[in-house]
């Protein structure tokens, strides 16, 4: 046997838990995202979805894809650097750019790839990259291919982050990379106090918003809206699967930063450009939030009101501020556990194990929409009850 084909044969971790019954990932949905589901035939609610504002059913959106679809095909063909680059992409490079306060904008085919693409090419060897030690896995990869000397803050600590800063080459690049929203913890980066020490260190910051629009600032515009520091934040990243109903990402900045992107970014260059669809549906998103901005304010109220609920019924939430809220559990069996058993009743959660968490810290990740009803999150709340009784 090949020396790959045994590495290959002897990887049996997911067939282990397949044989206990709690395997957890890759379910076959059959419908679309939305608060209720069907999965394997049985109607299931959904607090495991990035779908903050409920979007991805929207009529208007539905149909914005269709006419598109109608108008320039399935596809674009190519990269945005020659044949696929098309008008509706530029129209909503500056919508997104109007949206998040900034200049100028260009779209990625995911959101991975806005972050890969981009950190390693504002980054090069001889810079300096500070990322805060929580950080989404696409924002490590783009660190892996920039060359630059990576520096690990802990999570939130500003003066962990001060104390890396003051060592370093204040002449040579060097770029703070943090989520928004964290999307495993649920808490807020303090931008506002990174930006200081960004100021005070002659340091650029890049904030990942993939989890925050629609969600913090005015009309959903994001982390750096929601502090007030929007002029501070050298580059915002988004991404169109979560609150904008679609699949894609941008990365929006000065017309400069920009500008050097688009000729410089390799997983921008040598991709091929996101499907016309995918650009009408998010353009659509964009409009409708902006148009009803009820929906955030509703997206918070079920926020809050989930909080309370899983705190009074004695459960660990951590420092959870917004729609993801972390239920730790710790062992991964259990954890495995106990969203079968929820799934079981008709509820799906997300289980988190390492890498995703730390080793021992493995959660249940319970997420919330605006579209949820009060009824559909006190029935998952009652069965989280019921399951972690049973364990």
């Amino acid at each position: 046997m090949k020396p790959l084909e045994k590495k290959l044969a002897e990887y049996r971790i997911p067939q282990m838990f397949m044989e206990q019954g709690i395997y957890p990932f890759y379910h076959p949905i059959e419908t679309g995202q939305d608060t209720e589901v069907v999965l394997r035939g049985k109607k299931t609610l959904m607090f495991g979805s990035n779908s903050y504002l409920g979007l991805t059913q929207h009529p208007e959106i539905i149909e914005a894809g269709k006419k598109a679809l109608d108008k320039y095909g399935t596809g674009a063909s190519g990269s945005r650097l020659m044949n696929g680059n098309l008008d509706l992409h530029e129209e909503l490079e500056q919508q997104l750019a109007d949206f998040v306060g900034k200049e100028a904008a260009t779209v990625f085919s995911t959101g991975f790839q806005s972050n890969l693409g981009s950190i390693a090419a504002l980054a090069g060897r001889n810079d300096y990259i500070l990322l805060d030690e929580k950080n989404h896995a696409s924002i490590i990869e783009g660190t892996r291919l920039s060359f630059a000397k990576v520096l690990k803050y802990k999570h939130n600590d500003m003066e962990d982050l001060e104390k890396k800063l003051q060592s370093l080459d204040q002449d040579r690049i060097i770029l703070i990379v943090m989520d928004g929203i964290f999307s495993m913890e649920g808490d807020i980066a303090p931008l506002d106090k990174i930006t200081d020490l960004a100021d005070k260190y002659n340091a650029s910051v890049y904030v990942d918003d993939a989890h925050s629009l629609g969600v913090l600032g005015k009309n959903g515009a994001g982390t750096a809206d929601h502090f007030g520091v929007t002029d501070k934040v050298d580059i915002i990243m988004g991404t169109f699967s979560k609150s904008l109903a679609s699949l894609g990402g941008f990365v929006a900045g000065s017309n400069d930063a920009i500008n050097y992107l688009k000729h410089n970014a390799r997983a921008l260059l040598f991709s091929a450009s996101i499907p016309p669809a995918s650009a009408a549906t998010v353009l659509k998103a964009l409009e409708i939030i902006k148009r009803e901005p009820e929906r955030i304010d509703r997206l918070w109220e079920n926020t809050n009101y989930a909080k309370k609920l899983l705190v009074e019924n004695g459960f660990d939430i951590g420092e959870s501020t917004t729609p993801i809220i972390p239920i730790h559990v710790g062992d991964d069996i259990k954890t495995y556990q106990l969203a079968t058993l929820m799934l079981q009743d008709g509820v799906y959660v997300n289980p988190v194990v390492h890498p995703a968490v730390e080793k021992g810290k493995a959660i249940l990740r319970y997420s919330l929409m605006a579209t949820h009803t009060k009824e559909q999150i006190d029935r998952s709340i009652d069965s989280l009850i019921k399951s972690s009784k049973k364990l």
